[in-house]
């Protein structure tokens, strides 16, 4: 915060006193720019005396930091609360004239630039409402607004011949519209299908209005120049925005049970999974004939004098092949376990 937001710069006998803080002003007033002199430091007494020395040189060094020529000749600025549109732009002005001759990480620089930037700050709280219907909080939309608004004041020449507000509300914006195409969705999709789900809803309303029904996939693709895969696959990632509980219930019908309950259901075949698995190498390394016969039996549900008649074979030779494949299959299984 700049020290300009202390309550104490606003004392009423520095006010009255044109000159400069007196020594009953508080440290805070001391520093406001203009013709004002740093405050005297406090005659020694006799329960000071032992620290004079060693005060001495904190006081010095607050003098030098706080004695910056180049905040001389800037106007008095009143508390912000109070700062009008007008006023505030008219101050930015004159800011951004003494900080195009400061040196960048100097004192005086930074005390300039974070004094443009709480001057500024009603641009980004106004920026930040028009996105009051999100689900972020507020607080953190005006954070992210106040990050676009330093990149502004940073990027901001006035020999461009425009309006500070003019050039760093895009900027707000922008930097506010990043921070939710890259927080608010809920899977994670690429920059160009999420610009994509932005030129399909916008094309989807217009065409709703000129058609008086939706439009289909052909009529969006042939207004935005796009081939109908690509609306497809815009409509698909459009699902990834947003997510919701399987334990969420619906609110217009609370009688319903939640999502998970409507649409889950157990498995049985999950039981035997382990077995499947166990079994295809074991399968695979049969003769083809066994693996034949086995196929008919259980996946062709056939009889075995079926399959004898299929294969050429008696029945009892099936019976036999089959036993014995089946036997082979379980000490398989065994071992494996």
């Amino acid at each position: 915060m700049s020290p300009r937001l202390d309550d104490s710069r606003t004392h009423d006998a520095a006010s009255a006193c044109p000159q400069g803080p007196t020594n009953s002003d508080s440290p805070a007033a001391g520093r406001l720019p203009g013709p004002r002199r740093a405050p005297a430091p406090p005659a020694p007494t006799a329960t000071s005396a032992s620290h004079t020395d060693a005060g001495a040189d904190v006081e010095a060094e607050i003098e030098t930091a706080f004695a910056g020529e180049g905040l001389e000749g800037l106007p008095e600025i009143p508390s912000y609360a109070q700062v009008g549109a007008m006023d505030a732009r008219a101050l930015s002005k004159t800011l951004f004239e003494r900080l195009e001759t400061l040196e960048e990480g100097t004192y005086d620089h930074a005390y300039v630039r974070n004094t443009l930037v709480e001057l500024n700050l009603a641009l980004v709280k106004f920026a930040a409402s028009r996105f009051r219907s999100r689900s972020e909080p507020m607080e953190d939309i005006v954070q992210v607004g106040t990050i676009g608004l330093i990149k502004a004041i940073d990027r901001f020449e006035l020999n461009r011949g425009v309006e500070f507000p003019t050039f760093a509300m895009p900027t707000i914006v922008g930097e506010i519209k990043r921070f939710f195409r890259d927080t608010s969705w809920s899977v994670r999709v690429p920059r160009r299908l999420q610009e994509l789900r932005l030129d399909l809803a916008k094309a989807g309303d217009e065409l709703s209005q000129k058609l008086d029904r939706s439009p289909t996939a052909g009529e969006l693709a042939e207004r935005l120049g796009i081939t109908k895969d690509e609306v497809v696959e815009g409509m698909a990632a459009s699902n990834a925005y947003t997510a919701s509980s399987l334990d969420a219930k619906p609110e217009e019908d609370d009688t319903e049970g939640s999502l998970s309950d409507r649409i889950g259901y157990e498995d049985r075949s999950l039981a035997g999974i382990e077995y499947i698995e166990s079994l295809k190498p074991l399968i695979a390394s049969l003769p083809e004939r066994d693996r034949t016969i086995l196929s008919l039996r259980f996946v062709a549900n056939m009889t075995q004098s079926e399959i004898g008649e299929e294969l050429g074979i008696s029945q009892m030779h099936v019976s036999r092949l089959l036993s014995r494949t089946l036997v082979k299959l379980r000490r398989g299984l065994t071992l494996d376990e």
